[in-house]
């Protein structure tokens, strides 16, 4: 059953008639839905990375309504204005890594219901990367996909760390205690508490001040850093998907030359044994390809669109 959320597609930049959604999963959660129905030739599911929120999303959705594509774009339990699963609703948290796929599903449900024009293509951002190479090798019905700095594995500065991450949160995962956030994660949005010299997303001051301006309108959408139970599930679910033959779906994959988050390394070995992907290495980019300067949200959004284009039943 979907009714109607808040969406500040002003904020978000999006085109006109974008609009909100509530839905709820199997398993009882409300989840807030963004659409923008601005395009025949078929519609873009967005799946976004940790922290963020479907406002951020317009600028893409207004990108791809240009080149005729309708998109809508979720915020995933824990996170956004969907139901949080703490009571610090700072800290990211989910209980199994497996229960973003019910958010999928009940994505999925929510595009039949408002009859969104087919066929369906995936742009999937850092965990919403994560997320959606599970959905793809458990057969999501899209014709094509465009990756953004994927999270296929976290990258810890320094490597050390990695060990002491798997400890840790293995040990703690069936307490209370695996609820705290991680050590040395940040309390706050990492947007509100870094410098632009000091951030991990942009290289483009101006997008990263809009993004804090969108935070400072959107204060219920902060989301700090990550649960040690979060952080578990993700080590265990990057490993699991990383020893996964990839899924028959044509790929496209951006990442940076000065990516610090994501691990560049399992990216490049997922795209090696991709048969038929597509791998961009952009020296001069950072995490977020979409909040990314003017030329390289550009070359992003052409060559994602191109190959959405590509892959189109109609080509």
């Amino acid at each position: 059953m979907l009714s109607p959320a808040p969406l500040l597609n002003d904020l978000a930049r999006g085109p006109e008639g974008g609009s909100g959604h509530w839905v709820h999963t199997e398993d009882g959660l409300r989840l807030r839905l963004g659409l923008w129905p601005n395009g025949s030739k078929g519609t873009v599911l967005i799946f976004p990375g940790r922290t963020e929120y479907i406002e951020k999303y317009g600028g893409a959705a207004a990108a791809l309504a240009q080149a005729g594509y309708s998109s809508l774009a979720i915020d995933w339990r824990g996170q956004g204005l969907s139901d949080r699963l703490l009571s610090d609703r700072l800290i990211g948290h989910v209980h199994r890594f497996s229960d973003y796929q019910r958010d999928v599903q009940t994505l999925m449900a929510a595009a039949r219901a408002l009859d969104l024009p087919k066929p369906y293509f995936l742009l999937a951002h850092s965990m919403g990367g994560c997320i959606a190479l599970r959905a793809l090798i458990q057969k999501l019905a899209v014709q094509a996909v465009s990756f953004s700095a994927p999270m296929w594995g976290i990258l810890f500065h320094p490597p050390a760390k990695r060990a002491l991450a798997w400890g840790l949160s293995s040990l703690l995962y069936p307490f209370k205690w695996a609820e705290m956030r991680a050590p040395g994660t940040s309390v706050g949005s990492h947007l509100q508490e870094v410098s632009f010299e000091e951030n991990q997303l942009s290289c483009d001051p101006q997008i990263f001040e809009m993004m804090r301006h969108q935070l400072q309108k959107l204060p219920d959408c902060a989301l700090g850093g990550p649960s040690l139970r979060w952080l578990n599930e993700a080590l265990r679910e990057t490993l699991s998907l990383h020893r996964h033959a990839a899924p028959n779906h044509p790929a496209l994959c951006f990442v940076g030359g000065l990516e610090t988050i994501v691990d560049p390394k399992r990216i490049h070995q997922r795209m090696a044994r991709w048969p038929g992907a597509s791998l961009k290495l952009v020296p001069q980019a950072k995490h977020e390809f979409i909040m990314e300067r003017q030329e390289i949200r550009t070359e992003f959004f052409r060559e994602t669109i191109a190959h959405f284009n590509r892959h189109h039943p109609s080509a």
